[in-house]
């Protein structure tokens, strides 16, 4: 670690970052770079990773590791992949995670299941990947992107808000498991995100409905109080304030971007 931080505070730092390849994912990466993080960028396809390790700075040592967060040993053989030749991990940013859409007696146990694995599950997985490193260096940082939705809950996706109320209920459980080891533990909860995610669901409300994509888009930005959609930048400059040391006091917390929406 260099001794001046102010424009760098992240300098000497390993972070991985999951489902990276795009997104906030993404966003998130670019932000942890120009901090001075060394990343690992980890998602299920190689072309997105490697053109984004291409394309942040060589400061950032960028390497792309193909992972399904939902198998433990594709986690395990990723930390491992991670590690070789580089510093251990000591910021984990649990970012991997998908939405899907259903009335809640059409939730089938396939979509169930979906949910859990990649948003919750996948999470766990993760932390429990990355832990070990941290508690024995006597410092980390963990952030899980978790979501509005398990904040309050919306309808149509039960699925989905009760796999990201387990990623909350998760993170204040390890959190206070490790307050006092060097190691904080967070969630930061978007709001609607301009994001390929969020395009999708557009797309999915546009082809169910009829309805224009203006109109489905307006949807989603009036549970904003800003009247907006949050931009993914906007969540990694939140994402990466928790991973600096400016931030050891925080622990344990659910840090809701959505303009208000959640208070």
């Amino acid at each position: 670690m260099t001794n001046d931080t102010s424009h760098a505070p992240l300098a000497g730092r390993h972070a991985l970052v999951t489902g990276a390849g795009r997104g906030i994912g993404a966003a998130i990466a670019r932000r942890l770079a120009a901090d001075g993080a060394r990343l690992t960028l980890v998602g299920r396809n190689h072309e997105p990773l490697a053109a984004l390790a291409a394309a942040l700075p060589q400061s950032a040592q960028a390497r792309a590791v193909v992972c399904d967060v939902t198998d433990a040993d594709a986690v395990a053989r990723a930390w491992t992949a991670a590690i070789d030749g580089a510093p251990p991990v000591d910021i984990l940013v649990a970012n991997a995670g998908q939405a899907a859409s259903a009335p809640f007696v059409r939730t089938d146990d396939d979509l169930w299941q979906r949910m859990l694995g990649v948003n919750l599950t996948g999470t766990f997985l993760c932390m429990r990947a990355a832990l070990p490193a941290m508690l024995a260096g006597g410092w980390g940082r963990i952030v899980n992107v978790a979501s509005t939705a398990g904040q309050r809950g919306y309808a149509y996706v039960a699925a989905y808000a009760a796999a990201k109320h387990g990623v909350i209920g998760l993170t204040r459980s390890l959190a206070l498991e490790v307050a006092a080891r060097g190691v904080t533990v967070n969630a930061v909860c978007p709001g609607y995100t301009e994001t390929d995610l969020l395009e999708d669901s557009i797309a999915n409300v546009v082809a169910k409905t009829g309805r224009s994509a203006d109109s489905a888009r307006a949807e989603f930005a009036r549970h904003n109080p800003q009247q907006r959609l949050v931009k993914a930048e906007e969540v990694a400059d939140a994402v990466a304030w928790l991973c600096t040391p400016a931030a050891a006091a925080i622990n344990g917390q659910s840090v809701s971007v959505s303009g208000g929406e959640v208070t």
